[in-house]
């Protein structure tokens, strides 16, 4: 089957941890990894913001990233890209009526490429899935008048919600959110993320690390992932340092406004010697920082899956969590890890102090959750489940162009 993905912002080829680059773009080029190996044929759809790529990028054997040109060749923050969206979806339609290969099914990451997406079916039937990754209006519930969305976007996903074929909800968190969103229940499909566990694995090489216990933070480097709220813990949990990896590169980590927030907070409470940010790491690396920390700690405001507890779990760490979001789903408390009230560093605090005092609980719990990675959260698993998704939707689509006498376009 021929799949195309479309992840307006989200390149797979982009390095992870910018403010625009996370765990859409490890989903998308890891899923659609998933999909070549079961012999499917993909094409990922992304902005152009480079002049100087290549409009065709091998990503591996049956993946092929397709730069498309809507908007600047240039970087542009991911809220900002919604006017660019009709050029986007109009060049898909035009490359796929003209060119040499078109697809079978569409799978949207975000809601603006489900936009894309929409107008490009409006001339070219071919079923749509959407992935939302992210709800507009959770989005503003906990950001507020910091919410830098364009003001259309909840209208746009409630639509999107309605006119696409198929919605694939992370967890069961998101899925509820959909239905109160006004997404109707016969169209939502749960399908989480999955993990790479041949690549995080518990053996081989770790990072060095000094004598005190390490907490291991991942992620962009943006308000919302709770790293303050980490920092805040930190005194109250002695002999333990925080390491935060993610954001720019470590040589451009000083000119990162959030990096300077946390570097003062943390000199205001007293605990600057024992908090460390490393800036963005290859993919290649993560597993030697996930194997050497000895808890790893997601306290984001808010999470639509998150992928790093998975990644962690699948390298034999116990993960302490905010109860949110697909959190809720990974981590199963008081067996891989532990959920603690979003947003209350003292309970954080509180449950970090004494999972780190307990060496055989950290351990049984690391064992625990490697089970629980491998048998739970496989990309196999998530691709053979969108792959049933995909044949029945081109399957009703070929019926629907049979009764009518349609031919594609």
């Amino acid at each position: 089957m021929r799949i195309a993905m479309i992840s307006e912002h989200a390149s797979p080829l982009a390095l992870l941890g910018g403010v625009d680059a996370g765990g859409q773009n490890q989903h998308v080029a890891e899923l659609s990894a998933a999909l070549a190996e079961d012999g499917h044929e993909v094409r990922v759809y992304t902005r152009r913001a480079d002049p100087d790529v290549a409009n065709e990028v091998p990503l591996r054997p049956g993946v092929l990233v397709e730069h498309v040109p809507a908007g600047p060749a240039e970087p542009v923050p991911k809220d900002e890209l919604l006017p660019y969206m009709g050029i986007f979806g109009e060049w898909l339609l035009g490359r796929w009526k003209d060119g040499p290969w078109a697809p079978d099914v569409v799978h949207a990451h975000f809601w603006m490429s489900g936009l894309a997406a929409l107008t490009a079916r409006s001339r070219f039937p071919v079923p749509v899935v959407v992935t939302y990754h992210a709800l507009g209006i959770v989005k503003r519930r906990y950001q507020g008048s910091a919410d830098t969305s364009p003001s259309q976007r909840i209208g746009y996903e409630r639509v999107l919600g309605r006119q696409a074929d198929a919605v694939v909800s992370q967890c069961s968190d998101e899925l509820n959110e959909m239905i109160a969103l006004g997404v109707p229940r016969e169209r939502i499909n749960l399908i989480p993320s999955g993990v790479d566990s041949a690549h995080f694995t518990p053996l081989g090489p770790a990072e060095r690390r000094g004598p005190l216990s390490r907490i291991l933070c991942v992620g962009r480097l943006v308000e919302r992932k709770g790293y303050a709220d980490l920092i805040r813990a930190l005194p109250a949990v002695p002999n333990a340092e925080c390491v935060i990896v993610g954001g720019p590169p470590a040589a451009e980590l000083s000119g990162d406004p959030v990096a300077g927030k946390l570097w003062t907070l943390a000199g205001s409470v007293g605990v600057a010697e024992r908090v460390r940010l490393v800036g963005g790491v290859s993919r290649d690396r993560m597993p030697r920082w996930y194997r050497s920390a000895d808890v790893l700690t997601c306290p984001a405001w808010y999470e639509p899956f998150g992928l790093t507890p998975l990644e962690a779990m699948a390298c034999g760490v116990p993960v302490v969590a905010y109860g949110v979001g697909g959190f809720t789903d990974t981590v199963v408390d008081g067996v891989t890890g532990h959920l603690v009230p979003a947003r209350d560093h003292r309970a954080l605090a509180t449950t970090l102090r004494r999972l780190l005092r307990e060496p055989s609980r950290l351990m049984a719990y690391g064992t625990a959750a490697v089970d629980r990675a491998r048998s739970c959260y496989s990309w196999r698993r998530t691709a053979e489940q969108l792959g049933r998704l995909y044949a029945t939707l081109a399957g009703e689509e070929a019926a629907l162009l049979s009764s009518s006498g349609a031919v594609p376009a």
